[in-house]
């Protein structure tokens, strides 16, 4: 059974009148079902408690209110951007509270369940060529500001360092606080890289003994959204691969096996990141006798219910 460890207290991050105020803070949950052997234990950080439904809306919130700080983004330029789904997200439920348009360029591929709810929010969304992945997308947003630059705000969040100092931030913080500091590994898939790169820079600040572990897709073709295989990717500029003691990979097939064991043995319903996260702690922990292992959870798994990995489910 999954067990709930209860978020921090601390770590404001906003007004408490505002939607911003909502973003952080998120839970931790022990796997028990999955842990190898007693004296290993294996925790998720579900970011899918976040407003926005995923890790991304920390980094979000961070790029726009940086942009407003800087005068970049004001009432009359767009914010634009490239996403898979996540960030897009983030970045038109906070456009939609704050006041700002948003426009987003989307691999088509995407979750229909993400393409729709940027819609709901109000986004203008432009599709680029799903074969072209992430990076088509990035190209795409590189030639729409490149035309007018003085239309937009162009946050770029693989290259924005508001990216992973928001986790450097908040992220880092709570898990040290709901871990007691009884840390011993962190795990995070790689997308943009802010999430493993802020989260990770500041664990290993406050715990220079952490072990930190970066996850990737096995192979260029693969279907974990959000995340990138950086050895045939655009490398965000944010990316430091120095940081990681350890780089794993996993591959879709096993993603998704992971996520639907958790569905039916813990109760969770995540996306495919997340199993691609829990096959790195899984990894990690199969030659330990003791460890306390955290990996980030992106996000919930109702963004890809219409996913063919649940046609078989019963």
């Amino acid at each position: 059974m999954a067990l709930d460890v209860p978020a921090p207290a601390g770590t404001p991050t906003g007004d408490v009148s505002t939607l911003s105020s909502l973003i952080g803070r998120t839970p931790l949950v022990r796997l028990r079902r999955f842990e190898p052997r007693p004296g290993v234990e294996i925790y998720a950080k579900l970011e899918s408690k976040n407003p926005g439904g995923s890790v991304k809306d920390r980094a979000a919130l961070a790029m726009i209110l940086e942009g407003e700080r800087k005068g970049q983004l004001d009432g009359d330029r767009i914010l634009l951007d490239a996403t898979s789904g996540n960030t897009g997200i983030a970045y038109a439920m906070l456009g939609a509270a704050r006041g700002h348009r948003v426009r987003l360029c989307v691999p088509a591929n995407v979750s229909p369940e993400r393409k729709r709810l940027l819609q709901i929010y109000g986004a203008d969304l432009v599709l680029t060529d799903p074969m072209d992945g992430s990076d088509g997308a990035i190209l795409r947003v590189r030639a729409i500001f490149d035309r007018e630059p003085l239309r937009y705000f162009y946050p770029d969040q693989y290259s924005n360092p508001a990216n992973w100092r928001a986790h450097f931030a908040t992220t880092g913080p709570e898990i040290l606080e709901q871990t007691q500091r009884r840390l011993t590994h962190f795990v995070a898939g790689l997308g943009t890289s802010g999430t493993f790169i802020g989260t990770g820079r500041r664990l290993r600040e406050e715990m220079p003994e952490v072990t930190l572990v970066s996850v990737q897709p096995d192979s260029p073709l693969h279907g974990l959204e959000g995340l990138k295989h950086m050895a045939s990717a655009i490398v965000p500029a944010i990316y430091d691969p120095t940081l990681a003691d350890r780089h794993l990979t996993a591959s879709t097939e096993e993603a998704h096996t992971l996520i639907r064991r958790l569905v039916r043995e813990e109760g969770l319903f995540v996306g495919p990141s997340s199993g691609a996260a829990l096959s790195g702690a899984l990894q990690v922990a199969s030659d330990l006798d003791r460890a306390v292992i955290v990996a980030i959870f992106p996000d919930a798994g109702d963004r890809y219910v219409s996913d063919r990995l649940w046609e078989d489910a019963r």
